[in-house]
């Protein structure tokens, strides 16, 4: 049963007759769809992909009001954001129509004595995506997008509580693409499990939790797998801070109920500027209201987690904003931002990543014990640096074990920038030009000139 976050209340599947969850026959099906279009697709000049896939972006600006509602449906989120979202969307696929026909490929020539050479880039085959509740349009498109782009086919696997606008997309994608280029298959963890596992599938794409990216690692074997497992990202305060600092860190900690992977979550600065940058995010998180200002936590399952980890959080602080719904909202899964402060260092709000509109802040003895302390839990996905004095935020930033870093800002990413994680945060690379090699093989071809 789907509900909507926002008041709890059960609300209809969005699945058609022919949509049917959570099966084998349906994993099987969707597959040997993928499989049947996948000459077609892949046999296609990159020019002809291309321009599909410029229409397809279109598409998705001209239904951007149903495609922000299917979004919205499923999260809870203000509209404007799942808007915005949506947007976001469609540049990403028009990036990737242009990289498609960009040459990656290393230059031929002659490589050995009376031979002449080149390589090849070809599809892996048919990609199973397997994406989070989240962002669900968005981290669909960062997955399916450059494996397209490729010449693959896709068959995604939306999260169970959000099957909205992953539907909606493969209804369009089947006018646009052509029949089984990008297939959605709603349904829960097994339906995934059935998926990764199935026989024709030749690679997969997971975006989730950790437990479920070792779940994933192991149903595929020998197959390629991308993986990106969150965050739980630090925040490196300085003295020198800008003022701007507590703002920004606020905004970007709550945007979607703080349930985005690379959001800051950890804030870490000196003794001496300790008390100051608590203050400072307490006064800009008493300004954000849950219901207003961002929208509830997305189901049960994530709720009893969130107030599971406060609960055991040995916190001396604890700052909380006021939470503002409406009237027919009071049932939703609306948590409030929070800042919890004077933690210790195996708090579990500190070491797991809470994945809700929650800042932890603690103090360490200098800035020489910053990086250590960032760089002291299992995650190794995104953080950021704050301060005006350039060598010391640039000497932080390369210190810090993280695939993407910001200074003075937070979370803002684009289409031409890779994003990836590295140790428990996963492998493999989303966005940019580089999330192309994800989703294909080199071949090398070399022919004798006697």
């Amino acid at each position: 049963m789907l509900t909507d976050p926002r008041t709890g209340h059960p609300r209809p599947h969005p699945a058609a007759p022919g949509d049917t969850p959570g099966t084998a026959g349906s994993a099987g099906h969707a597959v040997a769809a993928a499989r049947r279009a996948l000459p077609g697709w892949s046999g296609l000049t990159a020019r002809e992909r291309s321009r599909r896939l410029l229409r397809f972006a279109a598409v998705l600006e001209e239904e951007a009001g149903a495609f922000a509602a299917a979004e919205r449906a499923g999260t809870g989120k203000p509209f404007a954001d799942a808007a915005a979202e949506v947007a976001q969307c469609a540049d990403l696929i028009r990036f990737y129509a242009g990289a498609a026909r960009a040459d990656l490929a290393p230059a031929g020539g002659r490589r050995l004595p009376g031979r002449e050479s080149w390589v090849r880039w070809e599809p892996l085959g048919v990609v199973a995506a397997v994406v989070p509740w989240n962002y669900p349009l968005l981290m669909a498109v960062w997955r399916f997008a450059p494996a397209l782009a490729a010449g693959n086919t896709v068959v995604l696997k939306p999260a169970e509580t959000t099957p909205d606008s992953a539907l909606l997309a493969a209804r369009h994608a089947d006018e646009e693409l052509g029949p089984g280029v990008l297939t959605a298959l709603p349904g829960g963890r097994e339906t995934g499990r059935l998926l990764v596992g199935h026989e024709g599938v030749d690679a997969v794409a997971f975006t989730g939790s950790r437990a479920g990216g070792l779940d994933v690692a192991a149903r595929a074997g020998v197959r390629r797998v991308s993986l990106e497992l969150g965050g739980n990202c630090p925040a490196l305060v300085l003295p020198d801070a800008p003022a701007y600092t507590w703002e920004r860190l606020t905004d970007a900690c709550v945007y979607n109920a703080g349930q985005s992977c690379a959001a800051p979550a950890r804030v870490l600065t000196p003794r001496s500027c300790y008390e100051r940058t608590v203050a400072g995010l307490a006064e800009a998180m008493a300004a954000r209201r849950a219901g207003a200002d961002f929208g509830p936590l997305n189901n049960p399952e994530q709720l009893k987690r969130f107030d599971g980890l406060l609960a055991a959080s040995r916190a001396g602080v604890r700052h909380v904003a006021p939470v503002a719904p409406g009237e027919d909202e009071r049932d939703g899964y609306w948590q409030p931002a929070t800042v919890l402060a004077d933690l210790p260092d195996d708090d579990p709000a500190v070491r797991e990543e809470v994945f809700g509109p929650v800042l932890t802040v603690q103090a360490v003895p200098d800035t020489e014990a910053l990086v250590a302390a960032a760089n002291g839990v299992p995650h190794a996905l995104a953080a950021s640096v704050w301060g005006e004095t350039v060598p010391a935020v640039l000497r932080l930033a390369g210190a810090l074990d993280a695939g993407e870093v910001w200074v003075n800002c937070h979370l803002e990413q684009t289409a031409e920038l890779p994003h990836g994680g590295r140790r428990q945060s996963g492998q493999g690379t989303d966005l940019s030009v580089l999330a192309l090699a994800e989703y294909q093989r080199p071949k090398t071809v070399t022919i004798a000139l006697e």
